[in-house]
């Protein structure tokens, strides 16, 4: 059965009971009912009932984050998420955008998924920052002035060291308890490297030989939540190929993991795929999910810092990974983790949404921005590069000190007895 057979019993799950409300990040900033998850229940009703895509409706579906926090507070148990992305994918397919808006979504789809082009604009973008021109011009404004979402983007982009590769596979430390392959993803890889080589060498450590497959490939996320459905597709084939080898799929990005768990619904009705897509689904692990599944074998080693834990939208609310990660971090002596008031409110990034809604991802940064630094933490643990992009910008709008790092990277500190230097460099301890 099809996702538009499906359909109209996915609209009359709705109640309209308002308790997605006070979880909607676009309903907490203006108060809207057009920009809560039941007021855009409502126009996909309107929708399916003969209504056309007007613009104005457009604009409330993508307004939307995606961030599915409105599925977790559901007392009726709405698919949202299903909701949004068959909606979206009908705007892909029906709505004439802008010349300037499909400019923009060119861009970014012809950029972000594919490594090779994200790696050849490495070396321009490091020698931009290290110049200083980025700073001159982001005081000039003429970015902001061309394209808002241009100005997103370059103000996002995080500081860019050297780029270490890693082997096609890294051997467990002592007697090996498992074999696992290692999504290394596109913005991770090439903006984050040090992030896949700490989660390397954490599973190397806890006993894991780590496979990692060198012509990988996107896994199909930001396609797949933007209603790039026959893009998202592609990507999922070449994904499921990649890692059929493997018993386990390990992946250190939320949005990424994510997606990688919707394969199975993604090519259901794909005969010659949909097998495998379901097996693929079955064996992906968020890393925290995987390590305390697998249970501490390395020594751990005191990390003294005070750090404050971000719930990525697409782990907390698509897979349902809260526990894991604060499980592990607890588990390392003289580390502190203090809660982040409002964890439920999406910090504004959710995939491709800080470049296209750029305004609204601001505002949302800004909140979350201010309630990190209320925790007095030296350090923001966050699971998504994406997550980690925008809150770090925040915080460096709002002048807040405070490092950002993975739970990987916490974790790596603590097993190979690196302490705080490795998370927060050359900072004093905060006394506040």
């Amino acid at each position: 059965m099809s996702d538009q057979d499906d359909l109209p019993k996915l609209l009359g799950d709705c109640v309209h009971c308002g308790f997605c409300l006070p979880t909607c990040p676009t309903y907490v900033l203006w108060g809207e009912e057009m920009d809560s998850p039941r007021g855009r229940i409502h126009l996909m009703q309107q929708h399916a009932d003969g209504t056309s895509l007007s613009g104005p409706m457009v604009e409330h579906f993508d307004r939307c984050l995606g961030c599915m926090a409105c599925v977790t507070s559901c007392p009726s148990g709405v698919q949202y998420d299903r909701l949004i992305e068959m909606t979206r994918a009908e705007v892909e397919r029906e709505h004439p955008r802008s010349m300037k808006e499909r400019a923009i979504r060119g861009l970014v789809f012809q950029l972000f998924p594919y490594r090779r082009r994200l790696r050849a604009l490495r070396g321009p973008l490091r020698a931009y920052q290290k110049s200083g021109l980025d700073k001159l011009i982001r005081r000039s404004g003429v970015l902001e002035r061309v394209s808002p979402s241009i100005a997103a983007m370059e103000r996002l982009a995080p500081p860019l060291g050297k780029a270490p590769r890693l082997p096609e596979r890294v051997a467990a430390r002592g007697e090996r308890r498992a074999t696992v392959g290692m999504l290394t993803g596109c913005v991770q890889a090439e903006f984050f490297p040090g992030v896949n080589a700490a989660t390397a060498r954490v599973l190397a450590m806890e006993g894991c030989d780590v496979v990692i497959p060198p012509d990988q490939g996107c896994c199909g996320a930001l396609s797949l939540h933007s209603g790039r459905e026959d893009e998202a597709r592609a990507f999922a084939r070449r994904t499921v190929e990649t890692f059929e080898c493997v018993d386990v799929i390990v992946v250190n990005s939320a949005g990424c993991g994510s997606a990688m768990k919707e394969y199975r619904a993604l090519l259901a009705d794909d005969p010659a795929w949909s097998g495998r897509a379901d097996a693929l689904s079955a064996k992906t692990r968020d890393l925290a999910e995987f390590l305390v599944e697998l249970g501490p074998r390395a020594e751990r080693r005191p990390v003294p810092v005070t750090v404050a834990y971000h719930d990525a939208c697409h782990l907390a609310h698509a897979q349902g990974v809260r526990t894991q990660p604060r499980t592990l971090l607890a588990g390392i002596p003289e580390l502190t983790v203090r809660e982040i008031a409002e964890p439920d409110v999406c910090c504004g990034s959710a995939g491709t949404y800080n470049l296209f809604q750029p305004e609204a991802a601001a505002e949302l940064g800004d909140r979350k921005a201010l309630n990190v630094a209320a925790t007095e933490a030296e350090l923001l643990v966050a699971a998504n590069p994406g997550c980690s992009m925008q809150i770090a910008t925040a915080l460096r709008h709002h002048g807040a000190a405070i490092a950002v790092a993975h739970t990987a990277q916490v974790l790596d500190a603590s097993l190979r007895g690196l302490g705080r230097d490795t998370l927060i460099p050359h900072t004093p301890r905060a006394t506040t």
